[in-house]
């Protein structure tokens, strides 16, 4: 390139204005007419922290029935163990605050206490022993019932009965025996143990009284004459000395001209019966 070239290129250069920065194209302004301009969305709603967000996430509260149960649930439980710990707290405030003497017979209370509940315990475990070894329970119930009442008719007359025990006969030839006499005699033989007894086939219960009847007497009623028969079933070496004993049974007879024997058997055989009589206005209270 030539000089001439190169200086009118530098005079170009010279004419020509200085290039300015390149700019962003700006938006194009809406006319004033057409309102405010609205705000982006990133505008409106700024980001949340965490901590607004479980805010938002818990509040308002959703409560369902099955939560509402639960903390019923819990709220009862916390107020029963609360109160538990304030009764055992008082109990023991109380201890701490007694006396010796008071711990003493408290500690003495709660041992025969125990030892109450111990032998209660002792006599239900026995008897549950006994129905457990026993092969039909009815059966063995059925048993004792009828043993009970074959027993409580001994006692009131309605069953035959025997066992060991005494005869005694009383010889009255000259006719001086009394009532009151023959009734001494059972009275007798009732206190030396006697169980069952029988005067000239009547047989003598709780309620038996003894009249005189001419030269004879009455037993409930029922005239019996002499000799007069005793049967009687009891312990024979009970039963015979509480009618020798001085100024008892035998004399008072022998007294009367009467003649008393006296004899043991290992068998007296009690049949006379009594009819069961039904009580017009007592009943069971069980």
């Amino acid at each position: 390139m030539s000089n001439e070239d190169e200086t009118a290129k530098n005079r170009l250069r010279k004419e020509l204005p200085e290039e300015l920065p390149a700019t962003a194209p700006q938006a194009e302004e809406k006319p004033a007419e057409a309102g405010p301009a609205e705000e982006s969305p990133a505008a409106a709603e700024p980001e949340l922290t965490g901590r607004q967000r479980l805010v938002q996430g818990i509040w308002p509260l959703r409560i369902t029935r099955a939560q509402l149960i639960v903390a019923l649930l819990l709220f009862g439980l916390g107020f029963g163990l609360a109160v538990q710990v304030a009764s055992n707290s008082d109990s023991d405030s109380a201890l701490r605050g007694a006396r010796q003497e008071d711990l003493v017979r408290i500690l003495d209370e709660l041992d025969d206490r125990t030892q109450r509940l111990e032998d209660e315990k002792q006599g239900l475990e026995k008897q549950r022993d006994e129905l457990e070894n026993s092969s039909d329970q009815a059966e063995e119930a059925r048993k004792q019932t009828l043993e009970k009442e074959r027993q409580l008719g001994i006692l009131a007359g309605t069953v035959a009965a025997q066992g060991p025990g005494i005869t005694i006969t009383i010889d009255d030839t000259k006719g001086t025996v009394e009532a009151d006499m023959l009734l001494d005699a059972i009275q007798e033989l009732r206190a030396a143990g006697a169980e069952a007894i029988q005067v000239n086939g009547v047989r003598v219960v709780a309620g038996t009284y003894l009249t005189d009847s001419g030269n004879s007497v009455s037993v409930d009623g029922n005239k019996i004459n002499a000799p007069y028969r005793f049967k009687v079933i009891g312990k024979p070496q009970d039963l015979e000395p509480a009618l020798n004993i001085p100024g008892g049974v035998v004399q008072t007879l022998e007294k009367e001209q009467a003649t008393v024997t006296v004899e043991r058997s290992s068998k007296i055989v009690v049949d006379a019966l009594r009819a069961a009589k039904r009580p017009d206005y007592a009943r069971s209270s069980s």
